[in-house]
């Protein structure tokens, strides 16, 4: 009984094909939560391949229906012993769609194909492959030791590409029960495909509209021009205030007043890069004075999603009567967003384009999260990861993205350290998604190092809440 077997155990388990079988039979489920039609796919991921999985690990497990009636939910619980530490994980079964005809030849979203290291299926990367990952490491701590060492609480949910309705309502109803010392999952990329990474936190996101509509109808250009505004020309002007040219956001509301030195000194060993596939860093854009890391894991950013005016495809000799941009922002703790519209109102009034009108979007909103990076709890899953691989992890305050971190760490009061085992070139929500086999094979051996010193007392534990 030792920890190296229990790594060892994980690794035949990836070596000899146990992993790439639970994976492909989990992949063949079309959970297309966007799908109206897959509610039936959604639930029987949860009762037929979840549960058998989560009871052959001596779980309990219980369905948990929608309370706004979305997807289900499958909550399962392993208590060892009322005294030990307890830790919550959490995975989504759902996936986002198919979008079968667009995949490459010889390539299909349902069915599992590996392709030297990349193993290709909807979900192989987000996120079936990765709780995949962290269940296959726990049986094998379990097989090694006989037990974990430590309490297990894990929550899958079947609507997170739909934005996880009802999961607060679900954990706000079972605060109690849900109670543990830390959250420790798996979503996300990791900074590089060769670093093994932690992240704390998310970066928020709030989507909004803002339209410049002047008349009914196009007028032609021929006739009218030099006579009517261009509501096109207005928005594009009012998006260049904003930010500067280079990116950099002007309103003083929509960034942190300064980088918190944990964050500054978390982020100084880390580079973002995407692989192989992943576009080369525009150095001089965003915020001047921050890394590529801080830009991104440190600060706020605005996109224009969209820009729309006229009929771009297929334009005609007419001043349209309106103008459509779809923007994000994407922030940071250390910023109010409840400020965020207010500011935009004020600004654009102040530069004379009281005409923009602004229409926040009601689904399409995340708060930002971040836990302390001198966090005891982080210290020792950093130092576990690297006594398994060898190498030390980026810690990333916070992902640059989003995910419903803040029901776990704001409404369960959880610390929350997420372990990725995907990288940003998998093609995640895009055709021919897919998992790394190398960065699998090496979360399967980390997450058991990590399950296995969750487990043990003293020096190699972790400190309990």
């Amino acid at each position: 009984m030792s920890r190296e077997k229990a790594i060892a155990e994980a690794s035949r388990y990836f070596d000899e094909g146990g992993f790439a079988a639970d994976l492909a039979r989990r992949v063949a489920i079309p959970t297309e939560s966007q799908n109206p039609e897959r509610g039936g796919e959604l639930r029987a991921y949860l009762e037929q391949e979840m549960r058998p999985t989560l009871e052959a690990l001596g779980c309990r497990c219980e369905l948990i229906e929608n309370l706004l009636g979305s997807g289900p939910f499958l909550y399962a619980e392993r208590i060892e012993d009322e005294g030990l530490a307890t830790v919550f994980s959490y995975g989504h079964g759902d996936v986002i769609r198919g979008l079968e005809p667009q995949w490459r030849e010889g390539l299909s979203p349902w069915r599992l194909h590996q392709e030297g290291d990349r193993w290709y299926g909807r979900g192989t990367a987000d996120n079936k492959g990765q709780h995949s990952i962290n269940l296959g490491a726990l049986a094998a701590v379990l097989k090694t030791r006989g037990r974990l060492g430590f309490n297990l609480k894990l929550l899958i949910e079947t609507g997170e590409e739909t934005g996880s309705i009802g999961l607060r309502e679900v954990c706000a109803a079972n605060r109690d029960r849900f109670r543990a010392d830390a959250l420790i999952a798996s979503d996300g990329p990791r900074l590089e495909p060769e670093r093994p990474t932690l992240f704390l936190g998310t970066r928020g996101a709030m989507n909004f509209d803002l339209e410049v509509a002047l008349r009914e109808g196009g007028h032609h250009s021929g006739n009218w021009g030099g006579l009517l505004a261009n509501p096109g020309i207005l928005l594009a002007h009012a998006l260049a205030t904003i930010t500067t040219a280079k990116g950099a956001i002007r309103i003083p509301e929509w960034k942190p007043k300064s980088l918190p030195n944990s964050v500054r000194a978390a982020l100084a060993d880390c580079t973002p890069t995407g692989g192989e596939d992943a576009p080369a860093i525009d150095p001089d854009w965003g915020e001047p004075g921050l890394s590529p890391a801080e830009k991104v894991y440190g600060w706020c950013s605005f996109e224009v999603l969209a820009f729309k005016t006229g009929n771009p495809e297929n334009p005609v000799n007419a001043i349209p009567p309106k103008a459509v941009a779809t923007c994000q922002i994407r922030f940071v703790v250390g910023t109010d967003p409840e400020s965020f519209m207010p500011a935009l109102r004020r600004h654009l009034d102040e530069n004379g384009f009281s005409m923009v009108e602004i229409r926040p979007w009601k689904k399409a909103y995340f708060a930002a999260t971040r836990l302390d990076p001198d966090d005891p709890w982080v210290r020792w899953a950093s130092a576990s990861i690297e006594r398994t691989t060898g190498t030390r992890p980026a810690i990333l305050p916070n992902l640059g993205g989003s995910l419903p971190n803040d029901v776990f760490a704001d409404l369960l009061g959880l610390r929350t350290i997420w372990v990725p085992h995907s990288y940003s070139g998998c093609s995640q929500h895009a055709p021919n998604e897919h998992l790394l086999a190398p960065l699998a094979r090496e979360g399967l051996r980390l997450m058991a190092g990590l399950w296995w010193d969750l487990g043990e007392t003293g020096m190699n534990g972790p400190p309990r809440a």
